[in-house]
């Protein structure tokens, strides 16, 4: 089960929750104030922060951002019986998984530990944020597809349109939607992200438009939604194919009204969102099952943007790996300069079922093991070369990367970005020679702008392709 940490300045409190929870066969650790709970978070894994707001030395919010900045995995759950539900709604706002005011009913605190728990599961077992530069979520990619998806993002990022992002588990659907939402002018707002899958299917309405005081048993106040929270904002509704029906209807007419009501409620709420939803299911499939509307897919799918899986787009492969190593450098404190040609070859090589998510493990993994600044074939894992055939892919069109003559000692760096030269280099004579040199057809085969190849063919040494080339 689940670490629970309690951090709370009454020892009773403490003592009561801690009885609680370990019943429900939690490992729980408890703390008197925020100081004492950062040093719990620094000696052992934890995976929910259950927290007092005004607490002496470091209080609940301040904690908050401690945890948020070092710490973005785990759910943070404030208990207040100070402020009023406004000071609570902004703990939300600032990163807090949910709030529970005293005196609290422990059935209702016990289901919010119970969801922070499993939405922290599905968290660790999901492409991590990773590290990004300035505010930009790490995309990372050049393949025609990504290139395709990078163009639509940015077309489509500041307006107010729905998106629905597909694709399989482990593509990186969270990080569109954190791009979408930074490349708009609500990117000062908030971003709300909401797994579906980790609510429980009795309490997805009041999670997304929260509850009035004595609505059903433990409402014991007032509670703002997520669609409350995220006004102004974006709100992500991530696996949206486990939403249940009889909620799917609710959610319609708020995408299409802008409005609700709360559970209990009979006043009327207007709020300016923007959706971003996503989902691993085939949504049609479950339309013709009777498990989720027609009328609300389309609402959804105004914009939709599939995510190739990483099998279809082995050429950023390289790239990706690099990425990994960098980031996993900073996070273990390691100095891995490179991977050798082999390695890179079988890792382009195996089909990926797990997508990003699978390549980003094996990364930290090797990382983490390598003894020196190299990762070779030899630690690699046995299943990487027991797959048998990989499935048709660009990069093996082009040929294998143990073919690349990357000088002796090369850095991971240089034999990603050589790499990366030789298959662009290979794709677009090989566009030119099917298109008879004509550079507009050419560009529109690689999906990429006319400008953007002939740069690229002025970078790559095909000027004599491209004087005999024609644009017509």
């Amino acid at each position: 089960m689940a670490h629970v940490l309690i951090v709370d300045d009454e020892p009773n409190i403490r003592r009561v929750l801690a009885a609680m929870l370990k019943r429900d066969g939690y490992e729980v650790t408890t703390a008197a104030d925020g100081e004492q709970g950062l040093a719990v978070l620094q000696r052992s894994p934890v995976h929910v922060v259950v927290t007092d707001l005004v607490m002496p030395r470091l209080g609940g919010m301040e904690l908050l951002a401690r945890v948020r900045a070092e710490y973005p995995d785990i759910p943070v759950i404030l208990i207040t019986a100070h402020g009023t539900v406004d000071s609570a709604v902004a703990a939300l706002k600032a990163g807090a998984f949910d709030y529970v005011t005293k005196p609290f009913e422990q059935e209702e605190l016990r289901k919010v530990i119970a969801k922070a728990a499993r939405a922290n599961d599905l968290e660790r077992r999901s492409l991590h944020e990773g590290t990004a530069e300035g505010d930009r979520p790490p995309l990372v990619g050049q393949s025609p597809a990504m290139r395709t998806i990078y163009d639509m993002v940015a077309r489509v990022a500041d307006s107010p349109s729905t998106v629905l992002i597909t694709g399989e588990s482990g593509t990186g659907k969270e990080l569109i939607a954190k791009a979408l939402h930074r490349g708009s002018t609500r990117r000062d707002k908030p971003l709300i992200k909401v797994n579906c899958a980790a609510i429980p299917r009795d309490l997805v309405e009041s999670e997304l438009f929260g509850y009035q005081k004595g609505a059903f048993t433990g409402a014991v106040g007032d509670k703002p939604g997520r669609f409350e929270l995220a006004d102004g904002g974006t709100l992500f509704l991530d696996e949206i194919g486990e939403i249940p029906v009889e909620t799917q209807v609710k959610l319609l007419r708020a995408l299409q009204e802008s409005e609700f009501e709360r559970v209990g409620g009979i006043r009327t709420l207007k709020v300016d969102v923007r959706l971003i939803a996503a989902t691993n299911r085939d949504l049609k499939s479950l339309i013709a099952e009777g498990r989720f509307r027609e009328d609300l897919y389309y609402r959804l799918a105004v914009v939709p943007i599939a995510l190739p899986p990483l099998r279809d787009r082995r050429e950023d492969i390289p790239l990706l790996v690099g990425h990994f190593i960098e980031k996993y450098n900073r996070r273990l404190g390691k100095r891995v300069e490179r991977i050798d040609e082999e390695a890179l070859k079988q890792l382009v090589a195996y089909g990926w079922p797990g997508n990003i998510r699978e390549l980003e493990n094996l990364m930290e993994r090797s990382v983490l093991f390598a003894d020196g600044p190299t990762i070779h074939a030899t630690s690699l894992p046995d299943s990487l070369r027991e797959t048998g055939t990989p499935a048709p892919s660009p990069i093996a069109a082009v040929g294998p990367l143990g073919a690349i003559a990357a000088p002796s000692g090369a850095s991971m760096k240089e034999i990603v970005r050589q790499a990366q030269a030789e298959l662009e280099k290979e794709l677009i004579s090989r566009a030119l020679e099917e298109t008879g040199g004509n550079v507009t057809r050419s560009a529109k085969r690689l999906q990429i702008s006319r400008k953007s190849l002939q740069v690229k063919m002025k970078e790559l040494g095909l000027r004599d392709a491209e004087n005999g080339a024609s644009d017509d």
